[in-house]
C-alpha cells in the first residue's frame, strides 16, 4: 500500500478525524487541501499533504499516476465545485468515490426569526430587508459576492485569523471595526457575548451542522431577538452506500474496505 491509495479531500474538521481513522487502521493515505491554512489546521497526521486546488483533470492524471483505489470526498459542504470536480474526475478514471457530510440540524429548530435560504443571492434579498449591521459567520470565500450584494449595508464578517484571509477582508474594504478574526466552533455563551459586542442587527450563516457549532450560533441569536438567516447546503452529488453522515458510517466504511484489498 503506497500514500496514494486513498485520497482523503480536506477543508473540514471532519477529514482530520478520518485521516486520524486511517492512522490508527494503519492505511496510508494522501491529504489534499486547498491552502496552505488547510495545511496549518491538519495537525499531526501521518499520510502525506498535497497542498494546492486541482480542477477535474488533473485531478483525474493524479488518480491515474498514483493508482488511487478510494477517494473520500470530505470538503465543505457549500464547496460545490470541488464536488463536482471529484465526481467528475472518479468517474473518468473509475475510482470508488465515497462523500463524507456532516448532517443538518435544520429540522430541529423552528421560529419566525429563523429564515431559511437557498443561497447567497436569496439571503442578501432578505437581509436587506432585516437590518444595518449586518454579521457573516460564512468564511471568507464569498465575501466579494456579499459586498457586491449588500453594498448599502455595514457588514461584519467573522472569519478564520490567518493573515492571508485578514489582508482580504482589508482588500475588500472590510474597517478595523468589521472584521473579527477568531477559530471556532464557540460555544453559545460566547456567541451570545460576541452578537452584543458586535451590536449585529442580523446574522448570517450557514447550515454546518453539529462539528461546525450551528445550534449554539443560531439559538444565542434567536433569544436576543436577533434575526438568523441560514444558508442551506447543496444536496449532495454521492448517494446510498457511499454517502457517510458520520464518523462511526466512515469506521464501518473503511472496515468493509479493508476487508475487500
Amino acid at each position: 500500500m503506497n500514500h496514494g491509495d486513498v485520497l482523503v479531500i480536506g477543508g473540514t474538521s471532519d477529514a482530520r478525524a478520518i485521516c486520524q481513522q486511517l492512522d490508527a487502521a494503519g492505511v496510508r493515505y494522501t491529504l489534499s487541501v486547498a491552502t496552505p491554512t488547510g495545511e496549518r489546521l491538519a495537525g499531526a497526521i501521518r499520510g502525506q499533504i498535497r497542498c494546492g486546488r486541482m480542477e477535474w483533470q488533473q485531478m483525474a492524471e493524479w488518480l491515474r499516476a498514483q493508482r488511487t483505489r478510494w477517494v473520500i470526498d470530505a470538503s465543505h459542504p457549500y464547496a460545490e465545485v470541488v464536488s463536482e470536480n471529484i465526481v467528475r474526475a472518479c468517474a473518468s478514471v473509475g475510482v470508488l468515490l465515497s462523500r463524507y457530510q456532516r448532517p443538518e440540524q435544520l429540522s430541529d429548530l423552528r421560529h419566525p426569526l429563523l429564515h431559511v435560504v437557498g443561497d447567497l443571492n436569496e439571503a442578501c434579498a432578505l437581509a436587506r430587508r432585516l437590518g444595518e449591521r449586518i454579521l457573516l459567520t460564512t468564511g471568507s470565500k464569498d465575501l466579494a459576492a456579499w459586498r457586491a450584494g449588500l453594498a448599502e449595508k455595514t457588514l461584519l464578517a467573522r472569519v478564520l485569523p490567518v493573515p492571508e484571509v485578514v489582508q482580504h477582508c482589508s482588500e475588500l474594504g472590510f474597517g478595523v471595526g468589521e472584521i473579527f478574526a477568531l477559530c471556532g466552533p464557540f460555544s453559545a455563551e460566547f456567541n451570545a457575548a460576541f452578537y452584543r459586542q458586535c451590536r449585529a442587527d442580523v446574522v448570517v450563516t450557514k447550515a454546518s451542522g453539529a462539528e461546525g457549532g450551528y445550534q449554539e450560533k443560531v439559538q444565542p441569536c434567536l433569544d436576543a431577538g436577533i434575526p438568523c438567516i441560514v444558508i442551506t447546503r447543496p444536496a449532495p452529488l454521492v448517494k446510498g452506500d457511499e454517502l457517510l453522515e458520520s464518523q462511526a458510517d466512515f469506521a464501518t466504511r473503511l472496515t468493509r474496505w479493508l476487508s475487500a484489498t
